[in-house]
């Protein structure tokens, strides 16, 4: 008996914020999660798989239209014309009181009550699937005592969407524990929610496949679903990515580049490294860059804002080993100057470095300043930048003026960059 557990493909996933990135190739992001879905469900057909269990969050949100059903429809008839069976639970994305739409299930397609936990026995197999829906975006209780015993006789699969007992990154809904899911006796526990794949548990077998597709530079590596195979009580699995746009962050470190001329190599070098470990063949590599190091180019950048992004993309317009976007390129630099020496001094740069050593030191102090200062800047920025500042964007790329930690990165970099374009006198460089 074989099939396939994914999770998390988040159909249509809007993808927000990335239309700012000059040269995004919007299209292949935006179709990425459709695509990962045609190719799961090629590799269903391929392996002859007896069945497909999807634990979550098939869609991202409630339809727009009915484009993005009548696309998930046909690929469930593929599946159902090659003999296929279905089983999905319904997550906090796609749950039953959030999707408003509805297009009949092809007859292939079971989907799991959300008001009850419901036992499918596929006898044939020997094979008993126990699940439950969410009945709404916010569960907040365990899911997991409600479900069934396990069938004597059957390899017994439970199918959850759940954050387990919390993990970094991801909300808490139907929480539970190892020893709670290990009580009802199954074989298999098929998981959803946690988009980096993770192996719970071995005996049972507890798996978070991971999201089928990165959505942004956060989701990282290999994206896919669990390709397992149960003879008798012996399980074997094994990964099987499916990513179209394979996400990075690379680092690449300028410590020792004193030439603006030498900063390709070094990127380039990064890339490679990143695409050769990556192994994801003809997928698009989404590079997020970040340089770090203390140099003397930092005093180039500070001059000349966008100096060492274009040189990035230089390099990657040269790069053939794969197809690159350069997503965004992040500056995490030090001046090599000598700013304990500087704020020493009594002169205004002195008490530039003095001063911003106080409010590093006062987190009210540090939200206050910016909110006051940067509000009639900020009135005067677009809606979904200002809805970004307030609440966050699903990638994390603009800090929340209420974020100690990146409000403190926003006003050291400042500094540095102040520094850089005074000019700071020779004697007073060097540590």
């Amino acid at each position: 008996m074989r099939f396939i557990h994914a999770a998390d493909l988040h159909i249509d996933s809007p993808l927000r914020g990335l239309s700012r990135y000059q040269g995004t190739p919007l299209e292949r992001l935006r179709g990425a999660t459709r695509r990962a879905l045609e190719r799961l469900v090629t590799l269903a057909i391929d392996e002859k798989v007896d069945f497909l269990l999807i634990a979550g969050d098939l869609y991202d949100r409630d339809w727009q239209d009915f484009h993005t059903g009548l696309f998930v429809n046909a690929q469930l008839v593929k599946l159902k014309n090659a003999g296929i069976l279905v089983f999905i639970v319904q997550g906090n994305h796609d749950a039953q009181s959030h999707m408003t739409r509805q297009i009949p299930w092809p007859e292939n397609v079971k989907v799991f009550s959300s008001r009850t936990a419901e036992t499918v026995h596929l006898a044939a197999l020997g094979v008993a699937i126990h699940g439950h829906s969410f009945p709404n975006r916010e569960v907040s209780e365990d899911l997991v005592p409600s479900y069934p015993a396990a069938v004597p006789g059957c390899f017994n699969i439970g199918l959850l969407h759940t954050s387990l007992t919390g993990m970094e990154g991801h909300d808490t809904y139907a929480p539970t524990t190892l020893a709670t899911l290990k009580s009802k006796g199954y074989d298999y526990w098929a998981l959803g929610h946690i988009h980096a794949r993770q192996v719970v548990c071995e005996v049972p077998r507890v798996v978070f496949p991971g999201n089928l597709q990165g959505r942004h530079a956060r989701e990282t590596g290999p994206k896919g679903c669990e390709l397992v195979t149960a003879d008798g009580g012996a399980i074997t699995a094994r990964f099987v990515p499916l990513d179209v746009v394979r996400w990075h962050q690379v680092v690449v470190d300028l410590q020792p580049i004193q030439q603006l001329e030498d900063v390709p190599r070094q990127v380039a070098q990064a890339l490679q490294s990143a695409v050769a470990v990556a192994d994801a063949g003809e997928a698009l590599h989404a590079m997020r860059v970040v340089l770090t190091g203390q140099t003397p180019l930092h005093a180039l950048e500070a001059s000349q804002p966008g100096t060492l992004a274009a040189a990035v993309q230089a390099a990657a317009q040269e790069f053939s080993g794969a197809e690159i976007w350069i997503e965004q390129v992040k500056l995490n630099l030090r001046s090599p100057l000598d700013r304990e020496r500087i704020g020493q001094g009594s002169d205004a740069l002195g008490e530039l470095v003095r001063w911003v050593d106080e409010l590093s030191g006062d987190g009210a102090g540090l939200e206050k300043f910016c909110r006051e200062t940067l509000k009639d800047v900020l009135g005067k920025l677009p809606a979904d930048v200002q809805a970004a500042l307030a609440h966050g964007p699903s990638d994390g790329d603009i800090p929340q003026l209420n974020d100690g930690p990146a409000l403190l990165a926003l006003l050291q970099d400042a500094e540095a960059t102040l520094l850089a374009r005074l000019n700071v006198p020779e004697e007073k460089a060097a540590s």
